[in-house]
């Protein structure tokens, strides 16, 4: 029955892209965040359902969308770069077939990522794709946080609807991206018009969010909870009170601290020191050893590099208890280990031009959204959805760049869906604001025009 119900969905929307070639762009945001292929047992795993859906998608925008308000960003210039860079490392890949499987997920994943902004030619579009990637990622948080408060959690346990750790399945990303779609779940609270920001739908908003702060403490991961200090730090700039504000938070946080599960505290207390930690003392050794590898291979290794580590790290191990336990260091020898941050992925695949293509389309990104919150704050404006638009996909941005120093997230398909939301609505306004100075101009010329000359009257 669940397959039936997956095929019907995916079925009625694809026959609404027939009419509207916009949907078909949807329905690969929701079979790429979902992957229902992966939560069904015999239909859709058994055919290529996201290499169908992309086709259509681009096949569809080709044949019978409307191109006229198109226009092709620096950034998705990139984004195409970056792409044939990766496309370049892979062919001299240190492990070649384990490259060649990653490079058969990230091509799409970047082709679409510059692909998608073109698409993106009203508010309408714009909202429609955030709020389809919202409720996507929801599908699978709000299953984690039913299953966070009925008590099954834990690092590394939390199931959520699929037992395969990867993707937005993984417990570290799906945090990540959980804190991240907060402040955009905010603003249709506010701005929405698909919904209306009604009673429904900011009760509806209130209980995502707080299914969102859950996945943190459901998975046990130290990620979500900087990403949740994060969001609250980048809040302020939209508070006026901000001690007032400051302070509800604080004690919120002290007042929820006894109805934490020992397993998420317990895990958080290894924050202040990763020399007793086994996984964060492997991170620091696995980033030591990409600096290196780095300096001998500045272009480097191609994907999945990082099987060719060799690390030693020592922790500290305390045995016994009481009032003066014996605290022992222990060396550890390890190999093949992954890299543990998107940072030193990027520069231990792609090396030193690879990393400053990706740092480049996160940087000028969020300086392209800073540019537009300044301008579009007045609320009363015609565009004052705007300002707070590109302010929440600034945060979402901030989230992930904070989130990406701890996870290997450095081509999550999620995110350069977020990148191409933001290129949209950077296009959107600017073609909006050179409509608007045109009118303006010609307003302004007739009005210096003299009138015409009267007729001469008859004789």
């Amino acid at each position: 029955m669940r397959d039936l119900a997956f095929i019907g969905f995916l079925v009625a929307l694809f026959g609404m892209g027939l009419r509207r070639p916009f949907l078909l762009v949807l329905a690969y945001v929701y079979i790429d965040i979902v992957s229902p292929q992966r939560l069904t047992y015999l239909l859709l795993n058994s055919i290529p359902i996201s290499l169908i859906a992309v086709a259509m998608a681009v096949g569809g925008w080709l044949i019978a969308d409307d191109k006229s308000d198109s226009r092709f960003a620096p950034r998705q210039g990139l984004i195409v770069l970056l792409l044939l860079y990766c496309w370049a490392t892979t062919l001299g890949a240190d492990f070649p077939l384990d490259a060649k499987d990653k490079w058969d997920w990230v091509w799409k994943c970047l082709a679409f990522a510059a692909f998608l902004p073109l698409t993106l030619r009203t508010r309408l579009r714009i909202e429609a794709l955030l709020l389809f990637m919202i409720v996507s990622a929801g599908a699978i948080i709000i299953v984690g946080g039913i299953k966070t408060l009925a008590g099954g959690g834990g690092y590394g346990q939390l199931d959520l609807m699929v037992n395969n750790n990867s993707g937005l399945y993984e417990g570290s990303t799906i945090s990540t991206v959980a804190i991240a779609i907060v402040p955009l779940i905010a603003w249709f609270m506010r701005w929405g018009t698909i919904f209306p920001p009604d009673w429904r739908m900011k009760g509806y908003g209130l209980a995502l969010i707080f299914a969102c702060l859950l996945i943190p403490i459901g998975t046990s991961t130290r990620t979500g909870l900087v990403c949740i200090v994060l969001v609250a730090l980048l809040s302020l700039r939209n508070t006026r009170r901000k001690f007032l504000y400051l302070s509800l938070i604080g004690g919120l946080a002290v007042l929820s601290v006894p109805f934490l599960p020992a397993s998420f505290t317990d895990r958080m207390s290894t924050i202040k020191n990763h020399d007793a930690d086994e996984s964060a003392s492997t991170r620091v050794a696995v980033w030591k050893w990409t600096i290196d590898y780095a300096k001998s291979h500045p272009f480097g290794g191609g994907f999945e590099a990082y099987r060719g580590n060799r690390i030693r790290y020592e922790i500290k191990k305390t045995d016994g208890s009481g009032p003066a336990p014996v605290v022992a260091d222990m060396a550890v020898t390890d190999k093949a280990r992954g890299y543990h941050s998107a940072y030193f992925e990027t520069l231990g695949e792609q090396g030193y031009p690879g990393l400053a293509l990706w740092l480049s389309i996160s940087l000028i990104g969020l300086i392209r959204m800073e540019v537009l919150r300044r301008r579009y704050r007045d609320p009363e404006g015609e565009f004052g959805w705007a300002g707070p638009l590109a302010a929440a996909l600034q945060t979402a941005h901030c989230v992930y760049l904070l989130g990406a120093a701890f996870v290997a997230i450095a081509f999550q398909p999620f995110v350069y869906m977020l990148l191409g939301a933001q290129i949209g609505l950077d296009t959107y306004l600017s073609r909006r604001r050179a409509e608007q100075g045109h009118t303006g101009f010609v307003r302004r010329v007739s009005a210096a025009s003299p009138p015409d000359p009267a007729p001469p009257l008859p004789a």
